[in-house]
This record gives C-alpha cells, structure tokens and sequence, in this order.
C-alpha cells in the first residue's frame, strides 16, 4: 500500500455520548475504517470545545460535561476516503465532516522479531 506523498484526512468532529447501533459513534467510526482498509484512524478526546449549537462541553471541575468533544481522523488515499465517505451519511447525526489534502511524509511499522 503506497501512502508516502499527497493523501487525504478526513476529520469527523462528534459528541462523546453520539452512538452508532450500540455502541459510542467514534468507536463504531474507527472500526469501520479498520474493516474498510483504510490507512490509519485515530479518535482524539477534546477537554472542551463547542458546535453549531454553541453549547460548551468542558471537563472543568465545576462544570463536568458527558459529552466532551470527539475528533476521528481517517487518513488515505483520495479514493478510498470517497468510498468511506457514503457511511457518514447515516452514522453521523450531528456533527462537522472536513477533508483537506496531506502529505505523508512516513507511514512505517516497525518489525516483528521472530521467536526462534
């Protein structure tokens, strides 16, 4: 899989408590892309942050909040997140979806040593 050079990341900006048949919305996201054979994904927790409501999520200590924002970042190839994208379309209920071009500059893994 070539992933060095111009990619794309989509970010899906959520509420920690969105769900998706069960189960929290940015896990579901993930696995999805894990199951889709996409690059990499990874869900970020937010300490505060607001959307198009204006409502604030903080985790001050005064003001704890049960829905601190979500950031799920998809990174691959510009055809692979087109064929991702169609399931945010149901999944995603409330939210921000961007997408922007990247460059990788490095996308390794380091080797497993065998047992001998």
């Amino acid at each position: 899989m070539k992933t060095i050079g111009e990619q794309q990341i989509l970010r899906i900006f959520i509420g920690e408590s969105d769900s998706w048949e069960g189960k929290p919305l940015y896990e579901a996201l993930v696995s999805l892309a894990r199951k889709e054979g996409l690059a990499g994904a990874t869900a970020f927790k937010g300490f505060m942050g607001f959307g198009c409501k204006s409502h604030m999520h903080t985790t001050k200590l005064l003001r704890l909040s049960e829905d601190l924002p979500i950031v799920v970042e998809i990174v691959d190839a510009e055809e692979k997140i087109t064929r991702f994208l169609p399931h945010l379309d149901g999944m995603v209920r409330e939210g921000l979806v961007t997408l922007e071009k990247v460059n990788v500059i490095l996308y390794r893994a380091t080797e497993k040593k065998s047992s001998s």
